[in-house]
């Protein structure tokens, strides 16, 4: 492979980046596409659906990125990302019955699911780096 080839590779944060992008894009042009088909009606949920893969995804590894801070786990990031898609799902369902002009009290699990699967990844991630800075202590520690 040429060095040229090699440099333009993404890092695993920068691929997870653009795939939040991406999924924030579909939502904006699913919602502007499916509301062009709802004769003037409209709703929040499918609205502002993009809002959970650019508030919640990208901008936390943005984050992540300018601070080095260290690169959430598989299991954390796995978690954290079902959350954030269920959310997305949540609201693109939730705007939809309302485009129709009905309500779902089972859409509420969408809310909850989503919320506590965010909420378990965040966690998760921030326990990791507990117990890697409790690790480095201790190791370094043990050296003097």
């Amino acid at each position: 492979m040429s060095t040229s080839a090699t440099a333009h590779k993404l890092n695993a944060q920068q691929k997870l980046i653009l795939i939040d992008l991406f999924a924030a894009l579909f939502c904006v042009l699913f919602g502007a596409v499916y509301e062009l088909f709802s004769h003037g009606v409209y709703s929040y949920g499918m609205l502002y659906a993009f809002v959970f893969p650019l508030v919640l995804g990208v901008l936390p590894l943005l984050l992540l990125t300018m601070l080095r801070a260290p690169y959430p786990n598989r299991f954390a990031r796995s978690v954290y990302h079902a959350g954030i898609a269920t959310l997305t799902v949540g609201s693109i369902v939730s705007g939809a019955l309302e485009i129709y002009g009905t309500t779902n009290p089972l859409t509420l699990v969408y809310w909850i699911a989503g919320g506590a699967l965010t909420v378990l990844g965040a966690a998760v991630y921030l326990i990791s780096l507990s117990e890697s800075r409790k690790q480095i202590a201790i190791c370094g520690h043990e050296r003097h």
